[in-house]
């Protein structure tokens, strides 16, 4: 009698208040034991007329939830969610929306499609056990084994989401994916992603109005990655107050650009080297800081990154347009070479690169415009030499866009080429161990402004500054560390497009 008094008491204060435990529901929360269809039950009730679906402390293990219009889900401080081991228990889910990945992003811990008003916070723990799903490769004949693996977060098409105060551990595919949703806020998150392949940290794709604001991500593959897989544009996403550590790509958005990406601002975050001490992708010390990449066609429009700082990765800074020319829908033609237009970047300090240096490239006819670097410091790891002459790089127009793709650079600074009204203002340029590149290469940039510029240089460098085919170029205080000999070496062709503050302080050598 009193149990069933108790069993009446805490369903009627559930409804009363809205919170609806799952141990109310049959949940055992001993981690061995499957809650799935207890979670279900209590996000069933919970959806009926709005509600909070409580975790106490306890381990949970659960295949898929499908969490449901106006449903929040609290994961209390010491209570864990446990990703079961069991591909079978996760149902296949496939997205309405035509997208690159239709065929195998298939598999979540929790999913939704089409939903609203969902939030899922309460410092607790989720820990998707992806170490147990199998280090998959695209074997030779069987590749869907590769996509056989749960994200821990996957919402399609849904609107008005909350995710905040959580720890994420080791999902077996990307941690997070937000596919075409809107109105997303994502908060306060401790996420650690370092257990199988494709171990990115969130992925916001084709969605608009996000902002992501104090989150730590240490991952395997690309940290916070902006992408666009279908017909929707990626816009309106600010990215702030976040410290990032990636084998790969601390913040990265383009490598599917299909539609692109417009208005973004990037403030105030740090990337450093990641804690793993185990290597599956990328590079130990971090393949990128900032990786801005059109290659799908798609428009980059109107991208705002401020107060960053980067340390030890293999390319601060990278900046590419390229034509791979992906497909997101089978049905519609090849997508042309896109656009990457109107960038600032300010207050940028980096620390780390060697022979690929930070870049800025587009492509031949298809220059990307508007570029302006402000306030930047970058401190190569330096220690090569400058070959002579220096080497033509490669465009590597349909190569997968990353930052050590063009191999050594003939810069230790940055190098920049197919680039339209390029302003650089107060910029430094250094190097740890000595180096006999140029500080800067610039090759086919039309409207080119360097005011400002301290740079390293060695008596045995060829020149502080190496230009090649270049139009309306002003130079403006630039300040040598060191010795050489001339400060602008140019081809004769762009000498008459140069204009300096004071021909007398810079010596310039001519090349063939």
């Amino acid at each position: 009698m009193k149990i069933i008094i108790s069993i009446t008491f805490l369903f009627f204060y559930s409804f009363m208040f809205g919170q609806y435990n799952v141990m109310n529901y049959g949940a055992k929360g001993d981690g061995s034991i499957l809650d799935t269809k207890a979670i279900q039950a209590a996000v069933d009730e919970a959806a009926v007329n709005g509600g909070t679906v409580f975790f106490p402390s306890g381990n949970y293990l659960t295949g898929t939830i499908y969490l449901k219009d106006n449903v929040s889900v609290e994961i209390s401080r010491g209570a864990t969610i446990w990703g079961s081991p069991n591909l079978a228990d996760y149902p296949m889910n496939t997205p309405e929306i035509v997208f690159w990945g239709k065929e195998w992003a298939q598999f979540a811990l929790f999913f939704a499609e089409k939903k609203s008003n969902i939030s899922i916070y309460g410092g607790g723990t989720i820990n998707g056990q992806g170490e147990k799903f199998k280090l998959l490769t695209k074997e030779k004949g069987n590749p869907d084994r590769y996509r056989e693996r749960p994200y821990v977060f996957y919402f399609v098409e849904c609107n008005n989401l909350k995710v905040d105060n959580l720890r994420l551990r080791n999902s077996a595919f990307w941690m997070q994916h937000y596919l075409a949703c809107n109105k997303v806020r994502i908060s306060n998150l401790d996420v650690y992603n370092q257990c199988n392949k494709n171990n990115d940290m969130m992925d916001i794709d084709g969605c608009s109005d996000v902002v992501i604001t104090n989150c730590i991500g240490d991952v395997d593959d690309d940290g916070i990655t902006l992408k666009s897989t279908s017909g929707r544009i990626t816009k309106d996403i600010v990215i702030s107050d976040c410290v990032l550590s990636s084998h790969c790509n601390a913040i990265k958005m383009g490598t599917e650009s299909h539609s692109g990406f417009k208005n973004i601002t990037i403030n105030n975050c740090v990337v450093k080297p990641s804690a793993s001490p185990t290597l599956i992708a990328g590079r130990k010390e971090g393949l990128g800081g900032i990786a801005l990449e059109i290659v799908d066609g798609g428009s980059m429009d109107g991208i705002n990154v401020s107060n960053i700082v980067v340390n030890g990765t293999t390319t601060p800074l990278f900046i590419k347009l390229g034509n791979r020319a992906r497909k997101y829908d089978p049905a519609k033609g090849t997508p042309g070479v896109g656009e990457i237009k109107n960038i600032t970047i300010s207050n940028f300090t980096a620390n780390g690169g060697s022979e690929f240096t930070s870049s800025i490239t587009g492509l031949p006819n298809h220059p990307v415009k508007n570029i302006s670097l402000n306030n930047i410091r970058i401190n190569s790891n330096g220690g090569l030499t400058a070959q002579n002459p220096l080497p033509a790089i490669a465009e590597a127009e349909t190569a997968y866009p990353e930052g050590d793709m063009f191999g050594e650079i003939p810069s230790y600074g940055l190098f920049l080429r197919h680039v339209e009204n390029l302003d650089i203002n107060n910029a430094q340029l250094l190097f740890g161990k000595t180096d006999t590149r140029p500080a800067i290469y610039a090759e086919d940039v039309n409207g080119f402004t360097l005011a400002g510029l301290s740079a390293m240089t060695t008596e045995n460098s060829p020149s502080l500054v190496y230009l090649k085919d270049i139009k309306n170029t002003l130079f403006q205080a630039i300040r040598i560390s060191g010795f050489t000999k001339p400060i602008v070496q140019t081809s004769s062709s762009s000498l008459k497009e140069i204009t300096f503050d004071n021909k007398k302080n810079y010596q310039v050598e001519t090349i063939k």
